[in-house]
């Protein structure tokens, strides 16, 4: 479908077969983002991983994240902070004796802890709190632009207030906040000399890449920041994941018993599931798979722009084309779903298919050259979450609620989320 959003023509994709033509056969075609006035404010024109334009820039950006922050051996490298913070959500869910409690606001504590211990080096507590700096950048994040698309209206993003609040946002959480912790960690490395690899967090080792820096290449300042902004924009997309997985488990509890049997028989009596058990419970993958499916958290991935003409399933789609896949219709297609709107978990135990982006028929993640780079990070904190959370405690309604009528409307944002906060009670097994 073409649409004239403004004067920016957009092409939406609504089908697997659409979806592997633009994100696989002609990626690098199709490579590149639009440039929007929210992002360009937020991310100092575009300087981060998520956002930058395809170029020799962006590759470079993308292969120091990939190399020396988010590949699979630095993901597991982290594995104590995620263990340790889960610990302390384990511990306020013990306390709660039968209270109701709100799991969303314990997941959203958990999950910024996480990527503020690894990102900053400090939690959520120490700085970003003060101002609710985070929440704040996610609103703004979330904002629209209308002269992004019909440049003679852009006065109405003056009357609307989005493109003021995304500078206000940028000077506090970026050119004060973010330089202020950045020059904390280069003022400790003269004094002290780096850490060791073990205790570096992405500034430290953004930093000492930032010295190795290749021709034609310079991590500079606002590359650094570019960086720290697209994991703390990860957020909130991480905690949709994981707030929906827990609805639906709450939501039906014979596939909420089924799990907890895999999660009792993997943890062998023991008080945790580590890590390492996770790649044995193969139902938790799938109830994790089955949950992106259902609610996919960005429903149109973010938007992709032509880098030059190109003919796509018979059509001619000329360059400087916005595009966007409609990962949320295709994960709900009937030709491709049985009882697409009925939560399945099984579905995914005889079928090869998964988030990773290699079947276009799921991609909450998007896929090829432009799938986001911390997938591995986020599937980390949900999966060690999700095994430990069932695995230790049940999960009611409160009030005689009846599980079938817990409420599931949705709520935009820079994900979909919960409009409702996900209100539970919470007993331990054992």
């Amino acid at each position: 479908m073409l649409l004239h959003l403004g004067s920016i023509p957009t092409l939406v994709a609504s089908s697997a077969e659409a979806a592997r033509e633009i994100m696989k056969t002609h990626d690098l075609t199709f490579g590149s983002r639009p440039n929007l006035t929210i992002t360009a404010i937020l991310f100092h024109g575009n300087r981060d991983i998520a956002f930058a334009p395809s170029g020799e820039y962006w590759r470079q950006l993308k292969t120091v994240a990939k190399v020396h922050l988010l590949g699979h051996a630095k993901v597991k490298s982290y594995r104590k902070i995620r263990e340790e913070e889960l610990g302390s959500m384990i511990s306020k869910l013990g306390g709660s004796d039968g209270t109701t409690v709100d799991v969303g606001s314990l997941f959203v504590t958990y999950i910024n802890n996480i990527v503020c211990r690894v990102t900053i080096g400090k939690t959520y507590e120490n700085g970003l709190k003060r101002k609710n700096l985070l929440k704040r950048f996610i609103d703004a994040f979330a904002g629209f632009s209308v002269g992004s698309y019909i440049p003679w209206l852009s006065w109405v993003d003056q009357l609307i207030g989005s493109v003021e609040n995304a500078k206000r946002v940028s000077k506090e959480l970026v050119d004060e906040f973010l330089e202020d912790v950045i020059q904390e960690h280069v003022a400790k490395r003269k004094a002290g000399g780096a850490k060791d690899d073990k205790g570096q967090d992405f500034i430290d080792i953004l930093l000492d890449v930032q010295k190795q820096s290749t021709a034609g290449f310079t991590l500079d300042r606002d590359a650094i920041k570019g960086v720290l902004l697209d994991a703390f924009g990860g957020t909130e997309s991480t905690y949709a994941s994981l707030e929906w997985a827990m609805s639906e488990l709450v939501r039906n509890p014979g596939i909420m018993k089924k799990l907890q049997q895999e999660a009792t028989e993997v943890a062998h009596e023991r008080s945790i599931i580590s890590e390492d058990d996770l790649k044995n419970m193969l139902y938790l993958k799938a109830v994790i798979n089955e949950s992106f499916r259902l609610h996919t958290p960005v429903p149109l991935l973010v938007p992709r722009e032509t880098l030059q003409d190109v003919k796509l399933m018979g059509y001619d789609v000329p360059s400087r084309t916005q595009v966007l896949v409609n990962a949320w219709a295709i994960a709900k297609d009937p030709a491709i779903w049985d009882n697409p709107t009925e939560f399945r978990p099984e579905r995914f135990l005889k079928s090869s298919v998964n988030y990773q982006g290699s079947h276009f028929e799921l991609t909450p993640y998007g896929a090829g050259q432009r799938i986001c780079s911390g997938m591995d990070f986020s599937i980390a904190i949900i999966e060690l979450a999700l095994a430990n959370l069932v695995y230790k405690f049940d999960f009611t309604l409160p009030n005689g609620m009846k599980n079938e009528d817990l409420d599931m409307s949705e709520a935009y944002g820079v994900s979909v989320h919960r409009k409702s906060p996900l209100l539970v009670r919470v007993s331990p097994r054992f």
